[in-house]
């Protein structure tokens, strides 16, 4: 597809809002937006071993779904994030043996740390890019240049930096309620009206 857009790991951050929660940044190869997913802490930990070089004593769960593969000559081609719908992203992956290709669907977060494994492309679409991504400045857009060149010589796509929190405006409703429980518990009522005031317009969209 001519929108399909190339994307790379550039590095994970701990949701100050969100107990628990890691925020994947995602940035487009070669272009200035950044994509922030928000993951659980189990991926969180998966990725963040592989963004380490860490090889863990006991292979873990996405380790083992890759020895698997391996084990009857299936290769992942490639990771495509399709969709993003109530703050949510859907991906798919796509397999082939050589002789059948195969798509599944996948948490993106699993499919994230399946291709960091197997060095499979990562894509979105345009329409993603333009509604979930962010422009990074130009600190940090020097940065990834640097990291775009390192990647055409042939280092990991992927980087261990400190990135912003991902927008609000991007939370589920579900994240949304429990963002707003939390802030009035801890009496921060003028990010709680902010939060509010975004959580109605989702629910009035989805009327």
């Amino acid at each position: 597809m001519n929108d399909r857009i190339k994307l790379k790991v550039l590095g994970l951050s701990y949701s100050q809002i969100r107990s628990g929660a890691y925020a994947l940044i995602l940035a487009q190869v070669g272009g200035p937006y950044r994509i922030p997913v928000v993951i659980g802490a189990p991926e969180a930990q998966s990725i963040a071993l592989r963004m380490e070089n860490i090889t863990p004593p006991r292979p873990m769960t996405h380790d083992l779904f890759i020895s698997f593969a391996h084990a009857f000559g299936v290769k992942l081609k490639e990771v495509f994030i399709y969709k993003f719908e109530d703050g949510i992203f859907s991906s798919e992956l796509t397999f082939s043996d050589g002789e059948r290709t195969v798509n599944i669907d996948s948490r993106t977060s699993d499919a994230i740390a399946i291709a960091m494994r197997t060095g499979a492309p990562i894509y979105t679409t345009r329409a993603i890019i333009d509604e979930t991504g962010f422009l990074m400045d130009n600190g940090d857009e020097t940065h990834g240049q640097n990291s775009d060149e390192a990647a055409a010589e042939g280092a990991p796509e992927y980087e261990e930096i400190v990135m912003k929190e991902p927008k609000i405006e991007n939370y589920s409703i579900e994240e949304l309620e429990r963002t707003l429980q939390k802030l009035i518990e801890q009496e921060n009522y003028e990010e709680a009206a902010k939060v509010n005031q975004i959580l109605k317009q989702k629910k009035n969209n989805n009327l």
